[in-house]
């Protein structure tokens, strides 16, 4: 890993700087292999699907997968890299069981991908994420322990299966940067569909680079975390190892250099092997294959013909419906969730009420319950007729909680969004109070019922003010029209 380091103000843990950087191996979602045509499926009887290809066997020879060199190239121009004219395969030599060639297909010196940038939000925090490389190898099989009894399995299903192994520089510097990062790259390779983004499968699985050192000191020894399969126990590996190696250093121990595993029943990470440099591995151009060659031209399709980015998408929304940046890469999380926010935005013209609903009380109804996107019991329409009706000054926003709680309770009559909305406001008398004459008579009697209140504020204390709106609200059963109330209140109270 490239060991230029951005400067930035960091937050220290214990006076110590920390250090992050990632190598994500992402499964592409292509039918066949990277070599051969055996299939990719997941979920088959153990060593099904390793063909002689896979297995390196005497008289054959590898075939490039065209299909997983294109995801490669879309993923290049998500993230503004470099796509490379020229790259080069080599073996990558070690000896596992699992690997039955006794090498591994990759790239080394000259990958397709160069360069490039991941952005996200960190809070309301705007992070960016610097690409070394993004380059195509072959999966090796999987060891399989827990089955057998004083011995070990072998499933080479997986060999051969084309990843995209995508490398930062360490630029990150807290496990929540760690995180936000992942699952930012974890949304751009499922937008753009090279990758179906299961971490349970492994089609996504993110090694983290950790070492710590001490403010303006040279980069500290860094250990790799393995196969870290979700965003929960990547955080929680990567804080125990933080914790780890600061304990170590202060304790007198110097840092080793290695591999080690998260084991998630225990919160902590463990030494599995020495950590090997490159020069271990013996790299060497593979002889079985030519030079990957990438026309301009063939760039140029693959562009024309991807669908818009979340970035571009993102800044399409601050142009047109003039949200704020954090709204609009909130929005672009998913093409569901983009898709929605600009159907019901398009459907009610309040675009900013859309996003805050979206983002709040939507996201939080999903959050609460095993709901996606795709399962939602309120539709974009629906939505959009509710905002509407708050807008308007039909009800307040409190009041359209409650017609939100019938929709996603399927309570709604039936008719289309907006009759169901209206429905729900009229059976609940949620209808707001717009009346000024009704709301007059309610503040004269507030007023005369409350002369202390009346007097602290005449005095200067505003706060008496806040508790009169709160009596105007009690008294009309929080049908009365807050700006109107306050309005009015301010009139009568001089």
């Amino acid at each position: 890993m490239n060991q230029k380091t951005k400067p930035e103000t960091s937050l220290l843990v214990r006076g110590y700087e920390v250090v992050i950087g990632f190598e994500t191996h992402a499964q592409l979602s292509t039918a066949s292999k990277i070599f051969s045509r055996a299939s990719t499926a997941f979920g088959a009887e153990p060593n099904t699907q390793a063909c002689a290809v896979d297995l390196a066997l005497p008289g054959t020879l590898p075939v490039m997968n065209k299909g997983a060199v294109e995801r490669a190239i879309q993923f290049g121009l998500a993230v503004g890299s470099h796509v490379a004219e020229h790259s080069v395969f080599a073996r990558k030599n070690y000896f596992y069981p699992d690997l039955p060639k006794g090498y591994q297909i990759s790239q080394f010196e000259i990958p397709v991908v160069q360069g490039g940038s991941v952005e996200f939000f960190l809070g309301d925090e705007k992070k960016s994420v610097r690409l070394v490389r993004a380059h195509l190898e072959e999966d090796a099989g999987k060891s399989l322990h827990e089955d057998f009894i004083g011995q070990s399995g072998i499933d080479l299903n997986r060999a051969g299966t084309p990843l995209l192994e995508i490398v930062t520089e360490p630029d990150m510097r807290s496990s929540a940067e760690a995180v936000a990062y992942a699952k930012e790259l974890h949304k751009i390779v499922t937008w753009i569909g090279i990758c179906d983004g299961n971490m349970q499968e492994g089609s996504f699985r993110c090694d983290a680079n950790v070492s710590v050192r001490k403010p303006g000191a040279p980069l500290g020894t860094r250990r790799e975390i393995k196969n870290l399969n979700s965003f929960k126990f990547m955080q929680q590996a990567i804080d125990f190892e933080i914790r780890w190696q600061i304990e170590q250093i202060e304790d007198g121990f110097e840092i080793q250099q290695a591999t080690v595993l998260f084991d998630p029943d225990t919160g902590e990470t463990r030494a599995m092997r020495t950590k090997e440099d490159a020069a271990d591995y013996r790299y060497f151009p593979d002889p079985d294959l030519p030079p990957l060659v990438i026309e301009r031209e063939w760039v140029e399709r693959v562009r024309s013909e991807m669908a818009e980015l979340p970035r571009v998408m993102a800044a399409r929304f601050m142009a047109d419906y003039g949200l704020p940046e954090y709204d609009a890469t909130t929005l672009t999380q998913s093409q569901a969730m983009a898709a929605y926010f600009e159907a019901a935005a398009k459907a009610c013209n309040q675009p900013k009420l859309v996003s805050n609903w979206v983002m709040g009380e939507l996201s939080r109804r999903m959050n609460s319950g095993d709901v996606t996107m795709a399962t939602l019991p309120v539709s974009a329409t629906q939505l959009a007729a509710l905002i509407g009706r708050i807008a308007d000054g039909t009800i307040s926003n409190n009041a359209g909680k409650q017609v939100f709680e019938a929709l996603w309770a399927a309570e709604a009559p039936e008719g289309d969004a907006l009759a169901q909305v209206d429905g729900l406001i009229e059976a609940k008398g949620l209808k707001q109070m717009n009346d000024t004459g009704a709301l007059d008579t309610i503040i004269d009697e507030v007023l005369a019922a409350n002369a202390k209140s009346v007097e602290e504020y005449r005095s200067g204390k505003e706060k008496a003010f806040n508790a009169l709106v709160g009596q105007v609200m009690k008294a009309s059963k929080g049908k009365a029209n807050p700006a109107q109330a306050t309005e009015l209140l301010k009139a009568k109270l001089g």
